[in-house]
């Protein structure tokens, strides 16, 4: 095994390419790699596009146009923390447009059906404080929420 890490295969039906220039388009410390056409010998049509290698927020992903036997669902999502809540704004808006679609709790599926929890920092550290109750009503909220508001958050835990 080389020693480089892993590379998380995304599988599309026909949006390898479109789905890669998204991600890239998102994501700080990203850039597209290369880019498989099949050839006379297939798979498809000589010249299509059958991987697009391609690295989002630090991330290896290959997104392969293995087309439609398979969907995403929920059963793996990618997690991004967020530092403030200007970043989980980005983040939602950014993922959610052109056909996302939001979810409860912080999670959103992309315009590809990609699942994806847009997480404060800070939510980590209010449901997880020793005081008992104060995480109790931090998660209380959270559990009432689509996407994830700081402030709120904050105020729930203090009681407020």
């Amino acid at each position: 095994m080389t020693t480089d890490g892993f590379t998380t295969c995304l599988w599309f039906d026909g949006q390898a390419e479109e789905a890669a220039d998204f991600y890239v388009s998102v994501f700080k410390n990203s850039r597209l790699g290369r880019v498989l056409r099949s050839t006379k010998a297939g798979p498809g049509p000589a010249g299509s596009v059958v991987t697009v290698e391609f690295v989002a927020n630090g991330q290896k992903f290959v997104a392969l146009n293995g087309g439609p036997q398979f969907k995403f669902n929920e059963a793996v999502s990618f997690e991004i923390r967020c530092d403030d809540q200007d970043e989980v704004d980005y983040y939602w808006n950014k993922l959610t447009e052109g056909g996302g679609e939001e979810g409860p709790c912080g999670w959103l599926k992309d315009k590809f059906g990609l699942s994806w929890q847009v997480v404060p920092t800070r939510l980590i550290e209010l449901v997880s404080d020793p005081d008992e109750e104060k995480a109790a009503r931090a998660m209380e909220a959270m559990l009432k929420m689509s996407k994830l508001d700081i402030a709120p958050l904050e105020k729930a835990a203090a009681g407020e």
